[in-house]
């Protein structure tokens, strides 16, 4: 009989989202009339910018004449897209980004399980608390971890928490890391991290010779003109990061399936005594083991960069910021302490009358028949808090707030 990879069962539990389907398919063949509102997984709600529709189409049609059909594309992305956003996202805020830094890649929850391909074992690795489960979950498959203690945190792994009480800041460690997860505007807690704080773990990854892993696939909905977009814009952060970026939230791609990886060429690791360049590792990984994304998600993506894409991207950030507005204001009118919901997607709920996120998370399918996603599902320090998203329509919004707000 086949060995299976044993890592697979040291997960604490499944995979948070599917336990969230799991109970809410339960509740509904109990419940099959029951008018559900999700505002629970991040999963966007809007249909695709028409800039991104037109550019999809337009290359669908060139890829029916033999001059414009095209094959495999380069594993990298093709360079115009590259091109384009090195300029807009990067060389635009102060950058010193190329195109050849930029990998193209079919979303940021791949990169950031796949960068590990290139990374050893080896590596002290500190993530935050409560923290996106992909960072924890891939760490344990590859072997990177012991088990799991009774409250999810595993072996091999250390958490920076970030409550309340700090303000949902990721403290500077006294320890040497090797491996830094970073997501910031932060999924789930909705918090940004400012310019001197960012500019606090750049001076510790490289005093440390520490790799930042950082996640912004959120920049998109910050609105403090004084908040990073990216932690390139900190000076010496070349020579410590690597950046996900992603156009699943801002531009609706998530089932389009568009993000990119950027990863500096003054990047460098150890293999021993040796110094190694992580471009080149990163580069013979994606030709390996990935065909590239295809020629006309691309174009659309190329789109989001037009005059047209940029005013229509504009315009959907803002609804389902609008929204986000609308969760924080009524929540916090209604007696609940709400974070996040400013520069992010997510407002992060403490949970009432000391109840658990699990318990919160039933209660509010039962009574009011909206879904979220329980705190504790992030990680051991955010229990007793809950998540609800922006991305749902103006009306589901309104409704959801009201079933709560009565209920409370």
């Amino acid at each position: 009989m086949v060995q299976v990879n044993t890592d697979y069962l040291k997960l604490k539990a499944g995979y948070l989202f599917p336990e969230i389907s799991r109970r809410i398919k339960e509740f509904s063949s109990k419940n099959p009339n029951t008018d559900l509102i999700r505002l629970g997984i991040g999963d966007v709600t809007e249909p695709l910018p028409l800039a991104c529709r037109e550019a999809m189409k337009a290359a669908i049609e060139e890829m029916g004449t033999e001059d414009g059909f095209r094959g495999y594309g380069p594993e990298q992305g093709y360079k115009w897209l590259r091109e384009i956003i090195s300029e807009n996202d990067y060389i635009s805020r102060g950058c010193e980004i190329s195109a050849e830094e930029i990998f193209v890649s079919d979303g940021s929850k791949c990169d950031s399980s796949n960068i590990l391909d290139i990374l050893g074992k080896e590596n002290k690795i500190a993530v935050t608390d409560p923290v996106y489960p992909v960072y924890v979950d891939t760490n344990v498959m590859t072997g990177r971890t012991g088990e799991a203690n009774s409250v999810g945190e595993y072996k091999g792994l250390s958490y920076i928490p970030l409550n309340s009480e700090n303000g949902f800041e990721a403290s500077i460690p006294k320890d040497k890391f090797d491996l830094i997860y970073l997501c910031f505007p932060n999924n789930p807690t909705g918090a940004v991290a400012t310019k001197e704080q960012l500019v606090s773990w750049v001076k510790y990854a490289k005093e440390n010779n520490s790799l930042i892993l950082f996640d912004a696939a959120y920049e998109a909905f910050i609105k403090d003109e004084s908040i990073p977009h990216s932690i390139f814009e900190i000076e010496g952060s070349r020579d410590c990061a690597i950046e996900f970026r992603s156009f699943s939230k801002n531009a609706g791609f998530t089932g389009t399936r568009c993000a990119f990886t950027v990863i500096p060429k003054s990047l460098k690791g150890k293999a021993g005594l040796e110094t190694v360049d992580l471009w080149s590792l990163w580069n013979r990984r994606q030709s390996t083991k990935f065909n590239g994304v295809s020629y006309v998600v691309q174009r659309g993506a190329e789109a989001v960069y037009s005059k047209e894409g940029k005013t229509q991207i504009k315009k959907l950030v803002s609804f389902y910021m609008d929204n986000a507005e609308i969760i924080k204001a009524n929540l916090t009118a209604a007696g609940f302490e709400v974070f996040g919901a400013i520069n992010a997607p997510y407002a992060w709920i403490k949970t009432p009358k000391n109840m658990s996120s699990w318990d919160f998370f039933d209660f509010l399918l039962e009574k009011a028949n909206v879904v979220g996603t329980p705190g504790s599902g992030f990680g051991a320090a955010g229990e007793g808090y809950f998540r609800l998203s922006a991305f749902n329509s103006r009306e589901n919004v309104e409704k959801a707030m009201q079933r709560i707000v009565k209920l409370k």
